[in-house]
């Protein structure tokens, strides 16, 4: 179980890229697509017999139980993404206590089962954030994602990152570092999202293979609106913003479709020691 497959699950209107024109209070007035992006993505995964990690938004579990009682009766993992996709640093510890817990609730009630795994939205991971995961139940964070270029990916102490990508970072809690390759000094993203997007696959997946030989596992991940060139388009962001968001969306779904047949990849639960 060296691959990893997991899917962040918000909806088009619920990215970092889109905040400055999208506000949450505007959120329930927007048209929904995860439903239709989600089950895309479970076809494809049917298809390929592979099963992977779901990090659910709290806000969406609470609007769509059917899909994520359907996620998770076809045997994925289903995991947190805290509630609102609020950045960690952004919110006070009590608030994130509550963002956490509340979300983690809605998803164990849709289940029955625990939820074990939690990924801040945009990586936003701080130190703090640690012990309030552990002390809610959680049994793994995979949000460590130590690369250089981006300002909202949050940070662990640095003497806590071994060269190894899932590792026991508390007694009994396991951090699941998003991949990357080492070039010198320099960590390069390699993981998914727009890294997926833009580099060649061939690239991609030479870098996979190596990831797996340094590190011992790979995990890769993406989002159901990177399925979906139609999404709706907004215009008054920022530029950066706007490629990061809509480049390449045309060409997500044949190269998961690639990566679905040039790998196994497995549920991040199964791979850790809990």
């Amino acid at each position: 179980m060296t691959t990893l497959l997991s899917i962040d699950v918000e909806d088009w209107f619920q990215v970092e890229n889109l905040k400055q024109a999208i506000k949450k209070e505007s959120w329930d007035s927007n048209l929904s697509r995860v439903e239709r992006n989600i089950n895309l993505i479970l076809e494809l995964l049917a298809e390929a017999n592979t099963k992977a990690t779901f990090f659910i938004l709290g806000w969406i579990a609470q609007r769509n139980p059917l899909l994520i009682k359907k996620i998770y009766n076809e045997g994925h993992e289903i995991a947190c993404h805290g509630f609102g996709h609020d950045l960690i640093y952004n919110l006070t510890q009590d608030k994130f206590k509550e963002d956490v817990s509340s979300a983690k609730s809605i998803l164990e009630d849709l289940t029955g089962e625990e939820v074990i795994g939690y990924r801040a939205p945009s990586f936003s991971i701080t130190e703090w954030a640690i012990d309030i995961l552990m002390s809610a139940g959680f049994k793994y964070d995979s949000s460590l994602f130590p690369i250089v270029g981006h300002s909202r990916y949050g940070r662990l102490k640095k003497n806590v990152i071994p060269d190894k990508t899932i590792f026991e970072l508390r007694k009994g809690f396991y951090q699941v570092m998003v991949s990357y390759i080492d070039f010198g000094k320099v960590k390069i993203p390699l993981a998914g999202g727009l890294y997926f997007r833009l580099i060649p696959y061939w690239i991609f997946k030479r870098g996979i293979n190596k990831i797996v030989r340094q590190k011992g596992h790979y995990i890769f991940y993406i989002h159901p609106w990177e399925f979906d060139p139609n999404q709706p388009k907004v215009d008054n962001i920022r530029l950066n913003y706007k490629l990061r968001h809509y480049s390449n969306l045309k060409t997500t779904e044949a190269k998961f479709k690639r990566l679905l047949n040039d790998f196994d990849f497995y549920r991040i639960r199964d791979a850790i020691s809990v």
